[in-house]
């Protein structure tokens, strides 16, 4: 029997601050990439498997909005609709919106509601922001495949434009994703953040044209209506689909610009704010 006493090594990993702004590490984020698909089913799974409804919710939330819109912006108010249907008009930009409130809403609680994951082990945070970016494209689908279906309902026939549509969809990840990070990292340190959600979702629906078209916005001011990237996303979502105005070019230019600066600068901010998101939870 060997009577050396066995010496066993002990091998730690020290993971020092980041200095300066920082920014996201991608590839670490690929090393992960089997925890990003953990978390996207475990939302799926969470969503529809513990509702009453389930896949329901993604339908009726966007065809119930398009209903009362009908009623209140097409019938009462007179909304010009580009000679199009109005139910039709608003559900092909509820589709986008929806995505885009819903996602930016669960960004923005995720790092807080995942506490008990932060103060445990360690993995890229800004997989707990992207999470619901990528689960809601569910929701996306679901929706869109009504659209599909009141599409021909309405004898709509989309033209070429509709190959556009993948950098459109891209485009609204990013911009959400940017907000949500933005969102997500503030929310750590001022939880009232999630709470003023609901007003600020309201306030960024009506200041995109999910109700009314652009062309009701005066030429002047287009320039600057187009920094919300969700107008350029949303009319080229009708364009593409409906083809009642040619493709918003320079509204989708000036909205990819502002969504690629709010995304950089989220990704800086939520990097920064990594450092200290355990001890803050």
């Amino acid at each position: 029997m060997n009577s050396k006493a066995k010496h066993h090594r002990h091998y730690y990993y020290v993971r020092e601050p980041k200095k300066g702004l920082g920014f996201i590490n991608f590839k670490e984020i690929f090393e992960y990439k089997d925890l990003i698909f953990f978390l996207v089913w475990r939302d799926i799974k969470v969503q529809y498997a513990q509702s009453i409804l389930g896949v329901g919710w993604a339908i009726l939330q966007p065809v119930f909005t398009m209903i009362v819109f009908t009623i209140v912006f097409g019938k009462l108010a007179k909304v010009s609709s580009d000679g199009i249907p109005y139910a039709i008009f608003s559900y092909t930009a509820l589709v986008p919106w929806t995505y885009f409130s819903t996602s930016l809403t669960d960004a923005t609680n995720s790092l807080v509601a995942a506490s008990n994951m932060l103060t445990k082990i360690y993995f890229p945070r800004v997989l707990i922001a992207l999470t619901p970016v990528l689960s809601k494209l569910v929701d996306f689908a679901i929706a869109f495949i009504i659209l599909v279906g009141m599409m021909f309902w309405f004898g709509i026939t989309p033209t070429l434009k509709v190959f556009t549509l993948p950098l459109l969809v891209l485009l609204l990840m990013l911009t959400a994703l940017g907000l949500g990070m933005w969102l997500t990292a503030l929310a750590v340190q001022f939880r009232d953040v999630k709470y003023g959600m609901n007003f600020m979702v309201r306030i960024l629906m009506y200041a995109a044209p999910v109700v009314y078209p652009v062309s009701l916005i005066p030429e002047k001011y287009r320039l600057i209506y187009g920094l919300n990237p969700m107008a350029g996303v949303i009319e080229g979502f009708r364009a593409a689909l409906l083809g009642a105005r040619p493709m918003p070019w320079g509204l989708i230019a000036i909205g990819t610009a502002t969504a690629f600066l709010i995304a950089i600068s989220g990704a800086m901010y939520f990097s920064r704010m990594e450092r200290v998101s355990a001890d803050v939870v």
